[in-house]
This record gives C-alpha cells, sequence and structure tokens, in this order.
C-alpha cells in the first residue's frame, strides 16, 4: 500500500461525506522510513557536540577522549537494544551534557530492559578497570598523550555515576523497571525525588564552582517534571477513548483505520498541543500528522513483560551494587586522581 504523504489543510483531495453521513476513513498515517534521518540527526548532534565541547574542555584529547567514553556507552545500549528488536534506533548527543539512544517497542521485558541498562555502564567500568591494572603494573603509560591512570579515572568514574539511583541514570531507570512498578505513585515519588535531587547537585555544582555550565543540569529535571505534567494530561485522553469503547490494547500495525481517526479525533479536543487541529469529519492529514501519530502511539497500551523472579532481581541488584563499588571492592584509591566521594 502506497504510504499517503501529509497534506496541508489547503491542499485538495480532502475526502468528502458519503450519503446518509458515513464518514470515508483515510488510511491511518504511516511514517516514511526514517533511517537514513535518523542517522543524519545523529550525526549533526554528534558535530555539535564536539564543536561546542572544544569550547569547554582544555584539550582535544580530553574532549575526544571523554567522547569515546560516552560512544562507547550508548554503543552499549544500542547494541542490545538492536539484539532485542527495538525499532526507529538512534544515538543522539546532547552537547556538553551527554548522549541517549531512542528506540521504540510495544512490549517491554523486565530481563531485556535490565540487559540493556546494564549494557551501556558495565563495558565501560571494565575497560576503565583494565586500564587501571596496566596503570599500576607499570606506571607512567600513555595513550595519545593521556596518561592510562587518567583514561581509567574518567572510564571509571563517568560509567559509575550512570549507575546511581537516580531516574533518569541507567541505575534510576533499572530501579524503575525492575523494583518499583513503574505506573504506580511509588515509582512517580521517586521520579519527583530524582527530580530533586538533580536540581540541588546542579545548584550545587553551580554555587561551588560558579560556572554556568552546571545549570544546564537542570534540563534533565526540568523535562522529568514537564513529562510528569504531560502524563497527567494523557491520562484524560486515556479515559476518554476507554469511554468510547476504542481497543487501544493494539500495535498501531494492528490499529483498525477507523479507530486511528477516532482517537485523533479525541486528541485534538483534548490535548492542548494539538488545539489548532480540526477534528473531523471530513478526515485529512494535517501538516503535523507525524507528531500526531507519535502520539496516538505512545497512547496505545504498552506491555511490560515482567518477567523477572525473585531470584533474578536479586541476582541483578548484586550485579548492579557490585559494579558501584567496584572501585573499592579493587581497593582503588580514587583520592591519587583527585576524585574524592
Amino acid at each position: 500500500m502506497e504510504i499517503p504523504a501529509p497534506l496541508d489543510e489547503s491542499q485538495p483531495g480532502e475526502p468528502q461525506l458519503l450519503a446518509g453521513e458515513m464518514a470515508v476513513y483515510p488510511p491511518k498515517f504511516q511514517r516514511p522510513d526514517q533511517t537514513a534521518n535518523i542517522w543524519l540527526r545523529s550525526f549533526v548532534s554528534l558535530a555539535l557536540y564536539l564543536v561546542l565541547g572544544y569550547y569547554v574542555f582544555p584539550s582535544y584529547s580530553s574532549l575526544l577522549l571523554i567522547t569515546v567514553i560516552v560512544m562507547i556507552h550508548e554503543l552499549g545500549h544500542f547494541i542490545a537494544m538492536k539484539y532485542f528488536r527495538y525499532n526507529d534506533l538512534g544515538i543522539f548527543f546532547i552537547p556538553l551534557l551527554g548522549a541517549y539512544v531512542s528506540g521504540t517497542k510495544r512490549e517491554v521485558s523486565q530481563k531485556q530492559s535490565s540487559i540493556i541498562l546494564l549494557a551501556g555502564p558495565l563495558p565501560g567500568m571494565l575497560i576503565g578497570i583494565i586500564f587501571y591494572f596496566l596503570d599500576k603494573n607499570n606506571p607512567g603509560q600513555e595513550l595519545f598523550d593521556i596518561s592510562f591512570s587518567r583514561i581509567a579515572l574518567l572510564f571509571i568514574i563517568l560509567n559509575l555515576i550512570n549507575l546511581f539511583p537516580i531516574y533518569p541514570l541507567d541505575g534510576g531507570q533499572l530501579l524503575n523497571r525492575v523494583f518499583l512498578d513503574e505506573e504506580g505513585w511509588i515509582s512517580k515519588i521517586f521520579v519527583f525525588l530524582s527530580a530533586g535531587v538533580m536540581i540541588w547537585i546542579s545548584w550545587s555544582l553551580y554555587s561551588y564552582s560558579g560556572h554556568p555550565l552546571y545549570l544546564a543540569l537542570l534540563i534533565f529535571p526540568l523535562t522529568m517534571l514537564l513529562r510528569l505534567q504531560t502524563d497527567s494530561k494523557f491520562k484524560a485522553v486515556e479515559k476518554q477513548i476507554e469511554a468510547e469503547g476504542i481497543n487501544a490494547d493494539v500495535s498501531y500495525e494492528m490499529l483498525p483505520d477507523k479507530d486511528y481517526w477516532h482517537i485523533r479525533d479525541i486528541l485534538v479536543k483534548e490535548h492542548p498541543a494539538f488545539k489548532d487541529i480540526e477534528a473531523g469529519p471530513p478526515y485529512r492529514y494535517h501538516s503535523r500528522e507525524d507528531k500526531i501519530m507519535t502520539t496516538i502511539q505512545s497512547l496505545l497500551h504498552r506491555h511490560l513483560i515482567q518477567d523477572v523472579s525473585l531470584m533474578g532481581k536479586i541476582l541483578i541488584f548484586i550485579i548492579w551494587a557490585a559494579a558501584i563499588a567496584s572501585p573499592w571492592l579493587l581497593k582503588m584509591d580514587l583520592t591519587l586522581y583527585g576524585f574524592r566521594i
């Protein structure tokens, strides 16, 4: 079937009503293949990350080392998500702050999520430990004018921080996905407290150093709080969908065209982000149909497969805790490298 392209409301080709007021439902919107665009945006974000990083980091070598650490971390997530058949995968860099892997999947498994979340920091921790022992056995070694001790420090510290139980860090997501009910009120309190902790950390670092870069960390907690507010708005939409008897417990591919347009009507009436879009009939694509489609996909019920047993949770906790404690279990004196915790 040919993929319908989004049309401006002013364009011709508007579906008309048949006799007897029977609405014509065009095929639900299908996004063209975005693979090329995703990777283009990934490379553009990497370029911006490097350009802005150049003005912050003292040398090319430091910037490239941190970039390599971030890439190895995100590639771990990416490869695991690719293995578990996530769709629309891409790696996106946030200038001066880090990077993230984006992907979609309707059925989310706790076991798969655990592997995906740990696949980011654990390889970096192992690489850092290897460089630590190489430096310990033969001090003074360098790679591209960077000492093995500094390479070990950055690999370990950057990945260690990601394991902290603060949302949206990997450790926080692991705690929320496996050990808490991420749809329940306890999870929402955890996310709210995490936002508060991140605001406190950002402000404390700024107050201590005076460097405005640390204020950029406020992006994460503010985004989290905004998402909590957005989720509350979606609740009203979800209740309306349920009241009208629309089956939202399906994948987007299996969603009937009629249900797509009915959900779309509810969305444009209930959600302020789409208040400027007219509901049908007649039904026609809008220039922002891609955004509408993405929102409808997020409204379709996602299945969280709770496939981690009690023993599995204990094992995950041991791996996570051991990774966090590894510098101290190995008796690494991080104060020698100017780091204290």
